[in-house]
């Protein structure tokens, strides 16, 4: 049998989406699906006006509309097709979708502090869809992202996602435990840089918001 020790490292482009209404009222979309606001197609122009002179052999996106609809921003200017992949889709919070901070607190209290305080294998109340608990989440799109980078050794993709998503990326490639407390900003249409080398993930960089202005939003409340 051949290793795979020496296959060649991918470089990833983790994108963010633009900005939602729904983000700009911190409300919960999940897999709910809403497109880009006036302020999010223009942050997904900019973006790929500054990603246009950069190498990329491949840009895929979740198929929800806001994910999709940056990622051709990025993907028309080069004559590319952009590839779906739900995998790539935000955590499913089942009930708490398309509801305020506010709203699941009143409504689903007990839920809700188990969200809050981490509990990584906590079950979210079903709602249009049913939701998965962060380390389920967690599963999904780490292993997502390292497909992507094994069927494109060697090369360099964009892959546009979720808040939620490039947080999981972050852990993975940190080695930060699931249960601790995010302490680092996930921005819209921002560019987060990985290399993925033997089945794992290495930061290069985090939070590229430069070719935005103005100041762009976190996902958290």
């Amino acid at each position: 049998m051949l290793s795979n020790d020496n296959a060649a490292s991918t470089t990833i482009l983790l994108i963010r989406h633009g900005e939602t209404a729904w983000n700009a009222e911190k409300r919960l979309q999940g897999h709910l699906d809403i497109a880009l606001n006036a302020e999010g197609e223009r942050q997904a122009a900019l973006l790929g006006a500054a990603l246009a002179l950069e190498p990329i052999d491949h840009v895929v996106a979740s198929d929800l509309l806001r994910a999709h609809q940056t990622a051709e921003a990025i993907a028309r200017g080069r004559g590319m097709a952009v590839g779906t992949d739900p995998a790539l889709r935000e955590r499913c919070y089942g009930g708490f979708e398309g509801l305020l901070y506010s709203e699941i607190a009143a409504r689903f209290p007990l839920e809700f502090a188990a969200w809050q305080a981490r509990d990584v294998d906590a079950v979210l109340p079903l709602g249009a869809n049913r939701g998965e608990t962060f380390r389920q989440f967690y599963e999904r799109t780490t292993g997502a992202i390292l497909a992507h980078a094994a069927a494109h050794s060697g090369k360099t993709i964009a892959l546009v996602a979720h808040g939620g998503v490039l947080e999981c990326a972050y852990r993975a490639a940190l080695g930060l435990p699931l249960e601790t407390p995010r302490d680092f900003k996930v921005l819209n249409a921002s560019v987060n840089r990985f290399v993925a080398e033997q089945g794992a993930l290495r930061l290069v960089s985090w939070g590229e918001v430069g070719h935005l202005q103005p100041a762009v939003l976190d996902d958290l409340a």
